[in-house]
């Protein structure tokens, strides 16, 4: 985000928070995207026993990006080697973009961006094909794009407040026990059968009614 804002000609950093809205809605987009084709993949997978071990390893890529994110662990990174070969063909379309002078090359430039190799990407995109349902991946991703918005911006902004408050060790380290339990959650156990027991006394419930 910092080497896009410094890419902005000066002559057109009058319009820098418009481009940079541009370039993360792109980038959002190319997330939901992924989300859904990798949805579609879920789904094809949803009833066959292959479900079961696509949770499990969402699961601990979950709780990877939970100890990544509080600085315990930073094995998540090595994942970022599978995107390599894909971001290998599509860096250079996205150099031809720079500098970004418009509203149309800055979107088309997120939406590149959105593919580069990133494990925390990876993560939460393992995570929405679990769930079975294309539309809910695509949605799953959506939601995490616009999460990273207010860093991403803050940092396109140099609002240093904001960044300093969220590189602060207890924040981080909030972050990441969050999402690992998240990742503890999402592994196949009791507590999920008694979810779907639950729903299911209540819908029953509710039709009775």
């Amino acid at each position: 985000m910092g080497a896009l804002t410094m890419a902005i000609p000066p002559e057109q950093r009058a319009k820098r928070l418009r481009l940079l809205l541009a370039y993360n809605l792109g980038r959002v987009a190319s997330y939901a995207t992924a989300g859904l084709l990798i949805g579609l993949a879920g789904w094809a997978v949803a009833s066959s026993p292959a479900a079961m071990a696509l949770r499990v390893l969402a699961a601990l890529l979950l709780i990877s990006m939970g100890l990544y994110l509080a600085g315990w662990w930073s094995g998540l990174t090595r994942v970022e080697a599978l995107g390599k070969g894909l971001w290998r063909h599509i860096q250079p379309l996205a150099s031809r973009l720079l500098p970004v002078t418009s509203l149309p090359r800055a979107l088309l430039l997120g939406a590149l961006w959105g593919w580069l190799p990133c494990g925390l990407v990876y993560s939460t995109l393992l995570w929405s094909a679990s769930q079975g349902d294309a539309l809910d991946s695509a949605l799953l991703m959506l939601a995490f794009g616009i999460g990273t918005w207010p860093v991403l911006l803050a940092t396109g902004l140099a609002a240093e407040r904001l960044t300093a408050l969220l590189r602060k060790r207890g924040v981080r380290v909030a972050g990441g026990v969050l999402v690992i339990l998240f990742g503890l959650w999402t592994l196949p156990g009791p507590h999920q059968q008694w979810l779907m027991g639950h729903g299911s006394g209540m819908a029953s419930h509710t039709h009775g009614h």
